[in-house]
């Protein structure tokens, strides 16, 4: 009996996300369809974001600092966390998913230490749901010398093709386009990450909405300079962030400012749209897609607009929500069938490969 079902060309999928903000776990039940070589549909059936509890917001927060052994056992509870969020998630579907594709919450991203670590164990979200999970999509191109990010690019191609470019606004902005025949990506500058947790340092809250803390502020000319002369903006793809990036050379510089919170925030919005336009910019094509939480922030969106030379569409509340739990279960799709989905072209890595582990509770 194989695995792989090549004539199948329909999938039900359920896709699982967690980014770096925190905002929660996003489930995405989506069906995918194959139309030919270069085409694929897609629906998303039912989407819900469950947002963590305070204690599961501080063990995630706390995971990259506890022991070797209390990691190994919280990547299996929060798998079967994972699992349990699934099984709630799909009580009212009467049709069995193929399988579950799972990001998970990534804790280590450092791929020039060729390591990363993305938290919940997809063995055991298919114990707890009794359905074929894959996971841990990022390790097979570290291996091969690669970023191991973005892995969105490959789902940007075939189910938002007419797009000229697609940036997401998450933890972390990340822009995807096409280059010639290849698919060109790339991590641009922390968005959510830093705003978020600004907001909730200085104002209490857990993210600034439609940038209203940040509006009051004024931009402090030396401290946008300090920002914007950090190393990674200037460095040439492929390239990506992690928190860790975040934490040892953002975070240092806002914080040394003598300059109100007001101050500290408008400066980081500005200094996140300046790096968003020049990289807008620089590509060809009038056509951009924006996804992702920071597709709902008009004070960054109005930042934006008035730096770029094109204009934005920003898509229904589904895609915007959902978009990366839906990409996620494409990935899961192109490692069932044994097709590459993630690309050499934007990571870096030796090869094109196909990255997933597979946790078999049924066979296609």
């Amino acid at each position: 009996m194989t695995v792989f079902a090549d004539s199948k060309n329909e999938f039900l999928v359920v896709g699982l996300m967690s980014g770096t903000s925190l905002d929660g776990v996003d489930i995405a039940l989506c069906r995918i369809k194959k139309t030919n070589s270069t085409k694929w549909n897609y629906s998303i059936e039912k989407a819900v974001t469950v947002q963590y509890s305070p204690l599961w917001k501080n063990k995630l927060l706390d995971a990259e600092t506890v022991p070797g052994l209390h990691l190994i056992q919280l990547h299996k509870i929060y798998g079967t966390y994972l699992g349990e969020l699934v099984t709630d998630f799909l009580k009212d579907i009467k049709e069995i998913p193929d399988f579950i594709s799972s990001h998970g919450h990534t804790i280590f991203h450092q791929p020039e230490n060729q390591f990363t670590f993305q938290l919940g164990d997809g063995a055991y979200i298919a114990a707890k749901t009794g359905i074929t999970t894959i996971s841990d999509f990022r390790n097979l191109d570290v291996a091969l010398g690669g970023q191991g990010a973005p892995l969105v690019p490959i789902g940007d191609r075939y189910l938002f093709g007419e797009f000229d470019q697609c940036l997401n606004l998450g933890g972390f902005a990340n822009i995807s386009f096409q280059s010639s025949d290849l698919r060109m990506a790339f991590d641009i500058c922390p968005v959510n990450i830093v705003l978020n947790y600004l907001s909730l340092k200085y104002f209490q809250s857990e993210y600034d909405k439609d940038g209203e803390f940040g509006k009051k502020g004024k931009v402090d000319t030396p401290l946008l300079e300090r920002l914007n002369k950090l190393d990674y903006f200037n460095e040439l793809p492929p390239k990506s962030l992690g928190k860790e990036w975040v934490v040892k050379n953002m975070i240092p510089v806002i914080e040394d400012a003598n300059i109100s919170a007001t101050d500290k925030l408008r400066t980081v919005y500005e200094n996140i749209s300046i790096q968003l336009a020049k990289t807008i910019n620089s590509v060809s094509g009038e056509k951009v897609l924006i996804t992702g939480g920071g597709a709902y922030n008009k004070y960054l969106l109005e930042l934006l607009q008035k730096k770029i030379n094109k204009k934005y569409e920003i898509p229904d509340e589904k895609v915007i929500n959902y978009k990366e739990a839906l990409v996620f279960a494409f990935l899961g799709v192109l490692r069932y069938l044994n097709l590459p989905n993630c690309l050499c072209s934007v990571t870096g890595a030796a090869k094109d490969n196909t990255g997933g582990v597979i946790h078999i509770q049924k066979y296609l």
